[in-house]
């Protein structure tokens, strides 16, 4: 199948064919057709699957059909988790509609930036609203942006934005949103608290799912290398001189990791640095920038980098601490081999890493080899995790129980 099979407009085609996009992703096959046909739509898929396109690709072919007016108002509003995240969608909007006659004016939203900048831009009309929810809603609390004329709400990495607690913020914008609008609904999962959200802003959408073995892309090679936890930075460093590693993305479980180990291997001579939620949204963005330019070679991170970083130069991503999720896991790793470029996932496993491996192995449908590297053979023993107490069956409702029940309330 090539994108000409869902009539988009020639002026997208013809921008899909010079940026070397030709065949469409399995989400982009089955999303396109429906947001085109004005669906509703829930769609579950992890990083790297195309999704972005799926919902940008259809929206502008419909606002390059709409007439034109003097001053832009706000059809389009996209709702994301984070402030990376935000800034991605907002350039793939802005470069599928570089070659339009009429741009389509894009405005990011976000914190750690200018609020009274975005006021502006926003006052001067947009048509297309990219933003987080808590600094959207600080602007709305200015009465100085409207949704009157809105026709699509986007909201990208739904289970993200719940775990980060943003239901309420997500509450409170669903109130001052237009009841009839197409609804563009994006998950990692179908979870209980994710459905429960979803009846809140459709009733009828249309639910696709895309196989979890489908997004991990055949040119990632992924490799599980056994080592003692005292022994990962060693092998680590030890890896990327003998295998010579270049940009590489290394994942770590929290900010304060990310700033020691960084500083430990600049002072090995490495050209590394640390990207957490603690920098400034100036210090991401050159941080970022820095190393989209490969400037640094070796990016510490947590898991802010896991979902919205494309940077197709990215040919190395490392787990050094393993992520709390099976969809962590995916996005992660999503983060290389992009665009069909080839891609090599390295985790280290330690030993009382083993217990959660096999769950995300198991939630991914992978089977992956484990190996050892000379000199730095693992001698920890496999710590097993302790088996509780079985439940004792109706002392506590379970999650659906509970679903169903708010559901019966509210019908």
């Amino acid at each position: 199948m090539s994108f000409s099979s869902f009539s988009l407009s020639s002026l997208l085609l013809n921008r899909l064919h010079n940026i070397g996009f030709n065949s469409p992703t399995p989400i982009q096959e089955k999303v396109i057709p429906l947001v085109l046909k004005s669906e509703d739509v829930l769609v579950q898929a992890q990083t790297g699957s195309g999704k972005t396109a799926a919902f940008v690709l259809p929206i502008l072919h419909a606002l390059q059909k709409e007439p034109k007016t003097k001053k832009p108002h706000i059809k389009v509003l996209v709702l994301t988790p984070t402030r990376e995240l935000t800034l991605q969608v907002a350039e793939v909007f802005k470069t599928l509609s570089q070659d339009f006659e009429q741009k389509p004016k894009v405005v990011t939203i976000i914190g750690g930036q200018s609020i009274g900048e975005q006021l502006i831009q926003v006052q001067k009309g947009c048509d297309i609203v990219v933003a987080t929810s808590g600094r959207l809603l600080d602007i709305v609390a200015k009465k100085q942006i409207s949704f009157a004329h809105l026709n699509y709400f986007v909201l990208d990495e739904a289970d993200k934005m719940l775990d980060l607690n943003f239901t309420e913020e997500l509450e409170n914008i669903l109130k001052i949103l237009p009841q009839k609008r197409q609804n563009l609904l994006f998950s990692a999962t179908f979870s209980p608290k994710i459905l429960d959200m979803v009846s809140k802003i459709t009733q009828n959408a249309i639910q696709v799912s895309i196989k979890s073995d489908e997004t991990i892309v055949k040119t990632l090679h992924q490799r599980i290398i056994q080592v003692n936890k005292a022994n990962k930075s060693a092998l680590l460093r030890h890896l990327i001189v003998s295998e010579k590693l270049e940009h590489i993305l290394v994942f770590m479980a929290n900010k304060r990791s990310c700033d020691n180990i960084a500083q430990k291997f600049r002072k090995y001579g490495f050209n590394a640095d640390s990207f957490h939620g603690d920098l400034t949204q100036e210090e991401r963005m050159l941080t970022l920038e820095e190393f989209k330019n490969q400037d640094i070679h070796i990016l510490f991170a947590t898991d802010i980098a896991a979902r919205g970083l494309d940077i197709q130069t990215i040919t190395c991503v490392v787990n050094y601490d393993l992520p709390r999720s099976s969809a962590d896991y995916v996005h992660r790793i999503g983060r290389t081999a992009r665009a069909g470029k080839s891609g090599l996932a390295i985790t280290l496993l330690c030993g009382e890493d083993f217990e959660h491996f096999k769950l995300i192995e198991k939630r991914c449908n992978i089977c992956l080899q484990k190996e050892e590297i000379e000199g730095f053979e693992m001698s920890e023993e496999i710590i097993a995790k302790p088996k509780g107490n079985p439940p004792i069956k109706g002392k506590r409702k379970s999650k659906k129980d509970k679903l169903r029940e708010k559901l019966v309330k509210e019908s």
